[in-house]
């Protein structure tokens, strides 16, 4: 299995300066590429207070430039509030910068405020996103385009930018309703599973998605792909007093902010019990627990596991120590599965 180091975007406001986290970043990306991670996954928010946040395009760009051979993901790329235009074209030169090291993983995203200062309506990012995708893979493959669908309109358009990769980096497409999912199986799109479900949720989608895959006429990708909250520490009881304090702090927010989305009942778990959704969702542990729970994502079919390891209030010198301790204790596990 290959192993993703999910960067942590929730720094606090005014707890570090912004050149700080920046530097703090670059030393976490260093970290994760020594310690043997195989890709290194940026998301995208904006207006995203308490928590300061960066952006991923020229985070990523930068990042390429770092030697090492790590993926560089988009995880998530808020999609709709985008322009499909803009994003085929920064995906491209990303891809180029980075030799097609690029995948693009791309998500609905679930905040009010993000759609309100994009002059969209949440009801709208579910055809946006797939509207979205066909623009652009349309201006990755072909020499001129023309598209007037229901968002976006484009007569006669010669694209600037191609990818390095051909016909274009892979797609990693976050779902967490079973109406997101059927999406991503109409799209063949490769499955990216969040954060918030259960096992016996994932494993019903797993099989609903490969059923959309093959109604829709498409091949099951060899990649499917899941994040998940984790912490490892020596013990089981170490991990979660390590642990609290940051889950319930990052928690607390999803809480004041209200994680809307089209599944009610994913948004009242994740925003209500936190040890209900540790016990079921998160990877805790000592390193072997740790890798018994990853061993089950394997014998679901993930391919890969993206990893969050840092949380509100760690220093950096905890967040590095983390980062080295999966690297000598977990990671070399998760290869041999």
């Amino acid at each position: 299995m290959r192993a993703g180091y999910q960067v942590g975007h929730v720094v606090l406001r005014d707890t570090v300066d912004h050149q700080q986290q920046w530097q703090d970043h670059l030393s976490q990306f260093r970290a994760a590429r020594d310690a043997g991670f195989d890709s290194y996954c940026f998301g995208n928010h904006f207006l995203i207070d308490p928590f300061q946040h960066f952006q991923p395009w020229t985070v990523l760009a930068r990042m390429a430039a770092e030697p090492g051979n790590m993926t560089l993901a988009t995880s998530v790329l808020l999609l709709p509030l985008l322009n499909p235009v803009e994003v085929a074209e920064q995906a491209a030169t990303l891809d180029h910068i980075s030799v097609g090291r690029f995948v693009m993983g791309i998500g609905l995203g679930y905040r009010v405020e993000e759609c309100e200062a994009f002059g969209i309506k949440m009801s709208e990012r579910g055809g946006r996103i797939t509207e979205s995708m066909e623009l652009i893979r349309r201006l990755w493959t072909e020499d001129e385009v023309t598209h007037h669908g229901k968002y976006y309109h484009v007569t006669g358009a010669r694209p600037t930018a191609r990818p390095y990769q051909r016909p274009g980096p892979k797609v990693w497409q976050a779902a967490m309703s079973d109406p997101a999912i059927r999406r991503v199986g109409r799209s063949g799109d490769i499955l990216f599973v969040g954060p918030a479900q259960g096992n016996e949720s994932i494993r019903k989608q797993i099989d609903l998605y490969r059923e959309t895959l093959e109604k829709s006429g498409h091949e099951k990708p060899e990649d499917m792909v899941i994040v998940r909250e984790f912490f490892c520490a020596g013990t089981h009881e170490e991990a979660i007093r390590k642990a609290r304090g940051g889950f319930q702090t990052k928690y607390k927010v999803y809480r004041d902010q209200g994680l809307h989305g089209s599944d009610d009942e994913l948004a009242r778990k994740v925003t209500g019990n936190l040890e209900t959704l540790m016990d079921e969702t998160f990877v805790l542990g000592s390193p072997e627990e740790c890798l018994e729970q990853i061993e089950e994502y394997k014998n679901m079919g993930f391919t890969d596991v993206i990893l969050r390891l840092f949380y509100p209030q760690m220093t950096q010198g905890e967040a590095l120590e983390h980062i080295n301790l999966v690297g000598e204790e977990v990671i070399p596990g998760m290869h041999r599965l």
